[in-house]
């Protein structure tokens, strides 16, 4: 074991600045990943319209970094390279930062573990370089440069080896590397930036390239998101843009539909700088918690901008939190912007589920297609012939048809009721295409809204059972459901202790109609045991409403009428987020018509 007290009398000592900067250095430079991220932070601070990045090894051999930014005078490049010396702020007033980069850190840092160059010009006067290596540093000379400037660190951590045993292999790296440059490129749609593997010499291999966008601001990032992100995120994605009070809330969020199974797409940017932060993450994650299950994640990129003196930057070496003035504001902000514009999106599902949909339909030919239509068989002939003979579809039991449809598909965007098959799924003709609609999910979804409107507004009705329903539960579980009874009572279901373990069910919600109110109960229960104690009340009365709405639903297995099945088109098409079911599923499939003619080789 350790001994941390020899019988020696300590001395405190200065550390001299070769030290200070290795210290400095394991703060700031956790990995090549992070000395990237600085380099190019300085570059936009610069006023850079495009910046190259170029990486050996992972970052641990070279990383170079070349801009076109207003560049650094040859006098200052020795000023550069000292601690805590930085064109950024004067030091009058820590949280009046506008910049990246304001600690004066990153550069003797990276001098003191590797061996760093700096190249740079002035406009108007001649280009000049410096180097330092493990801290020490060579003259300013002179040198080549049309513009800006270039950096270019080598032997990363060569002057402290053990951290290099921390370090992951170069492809790891080198993808710390791209997940930085893509996340500094979302919240600069007007810079373009070039990453290139070099490893090996030589001008290497392009492997992330973002060209500068044009346009208003909201085009611009809708470009680079499509970019960086892909399509299908920019496809899905919902504008987002709101104020409250001094904090404006930009940006886009997708669909509940397109979920993810990690936090991996969430991006969150204030005063757009690239932060971690644990109230953001919660608000984010508050705003969609009424659209999608406990396993399933959002996808968004959101920026939050503010005064400066509104939030503290100077949290962490890395600057990867922040601190707001009013917290609260910050997540009111992001929560209600987030559900008015999922409010706003209606009915709509994302196209990756019809994607989806159609891969999964597609068949697989294990030779070249064969078409024989021109000539069929007579075997074909004949099938077909019965196939087309009246009472043929009645023959399934799982098929139901809409004889005489009384809507018109063209007028409504959940077309027209055409069949009912597996006692649950609706087919409906669109003008363009069809829909298959999951009845169960969708009224699932209509039923949760209906109850949340009537809890906002007066409480939800309830019904009083002729006969009080006893339902046997363990004395534990019957004290969690009496601690909350009041709640219960505004949400139409009224308990009462009924000796033991048991309790007795007097009301149930009115529409709901005929329920069974022990699953009801147990269901319940089953939610307080998910949620814990770390929910909000508001929360928890949301989550308990959600397991109670799907015992009010149409249950799998009821054939329903050609009306019924046209007044649930109707209604998801008035009801929003009518597009997902309680738990972020889609309740319906939209496949256009020419991807159904392309499925048969028509096209």
């Amino acid at each position: 074991m350790l001994d941390r007290h020899p019988n020696i009398k300590p001395i405190i000592r200065q550390l001299d600045e070769a030290a200070i900067n290795r210290i400095a250095a394991g703060e700031v430079v956790e990995r090549p990943a992070s000395a990237v991220k600085e380099l190019v932070e300085n570059a936009l601070d610069a006023g850079a319209g495009r910046i190259e990045i170029c990486y050996a090894e992972g970052g641990k051999a070279l990383i170079r970094v070349t801009d076109d930014g207003c560049g650094i005078a040859a006098s200052d490049l020795p000023l550069a390279l000292s601690r805590h010396a930085t064109s950024k702020i004067d030091g009058s007033d820590l949280l009046n930062i506008h910049t990246f980069g304001f600690r004066g850190e990153a550069l003797p840092s990276l001098g003191a573990v590797g061996r760093l160059t700096i190249t740079s010009r002035v406009e108007g006067e001649d280009a000049a370089q410096i180097h330092v290596a493990g801290g020490k540093m060579d003259p300013v000379r002179p040198a080549a440069l049309s513009k800006g400037t270039v950096v270019e660190l080598r032997d990363l951590f060569y002057a402290t080896p053990a951290r290099l045993k921390f370090m992951r292999t170069d492809r790891a790296e080198a993808q710390a590397i791209t997940d930085i440059i893509k996340r500094l490129a979302m919240a600069e749609p007007f810079v373009a930036f070039t990453l290139r593997d070099v490893t090996g010499g030589g001008e290497g291999r392009v492997t992330f390239r973002a060209d500068a966008e044009t346009g208003d601001l909201f085009d611009a990032l809708h470009g680079r998101l499509a970019r960086v992100l892909g399509h299908e995120f920019a496809d899905n994605a919902l504008r987002i843009d709101a104020q409250r009070e001094a904090l404006h809330l930009t940006g886009y969020a997708a669909l509940p539909t397109y979920s993810r199974g990690s936090a991996v797409a969430q991006f969150l940017y204030v005063n757009g700088r690239p932060v971690r932060d644990k109230l953001l993450i919660g608000a984010l994650r508050g705003a969609y918690s009424d659209f999608l299950s406990r396993d399933r994640h959002p996808a968004a990129c959101l920026f939050i901008d503010c005064d400066p003196t509104l939030v503290d930057v100077n949290v962490h070496p890395a600057k990867s939190e922040v601190r707001f003035r009013e917290p609260g504001q910050a997540r009111g902000l992001i929560v209600s912007a987030l559900k008015h514009a999922l409010a706003e999106a209606g009915h709509r599902a994302s196209t990756t589920v019809a994607d989806a949909t159609l891969g999964a339909m597609r068949p697989q030919f294990s030779e070249s297609r064969v078409y024989q239509m021109d000539r069929p068989s007579p075997s074909t002939l004949t099938a077909s012939h019965q196939a087309q003979a009246p009472g043929f579809a009645e023959t399934s039991a799982v098929f139901a048809r809409v004889e005489e449809p009384v809507v018109d598909a063209a007028n409504h965007p959940l077309g027209a009721a055409r069949a009912q098959v597996h006692e649950n799924y609706i087919i409906a003709q669109t003008a363009d295409g069809m829909v298959i609609v999951d009845g169960h999910a969708a009224h699932e979804r209509l039923v949760y809204e209906k109850l949340k409107r009537q809890m906002a507004e007066n409480g939800v009705a309830a019904q009083a059972l002729l006969i009080p329903e006893i339902v046997e539960l363990s004395e534990g579980d019957a004290a969690r459901l009496m601690d909350i009874a009041d709640d219960l009572s505004k949400l139409g279901l009224t308990i009462e202790p009924f000796g033991g373990g048991a309790v007795a069910v007097r009301e149930t919600p009115a529409i709901l109609g005929e329920v069974n109110a022990a699953n009801m109960i147990r269901d319940i229960l089953d939610e307080l045991a998910d949620l814990g104690d770390s929910q909000t009340v508001q929360a928890r009365i949301e989550a308990i409403l959600s397991r109670v709405a799907c015992h009010g639903s149409i249950r799998t297995g009821r054939q329903m009428r050609g009306d019924e099945m046209n007044a649930l088109l109707r209604e998801m098409e008035a009801t929003p987020h009518s597009g997902q079911c309680n738990h972020g599923r889609p309740t319906y499939v939209e496949l256009k018509l020419a991807d159904i003619e392309r499925l048969f080789g028509r096209t």
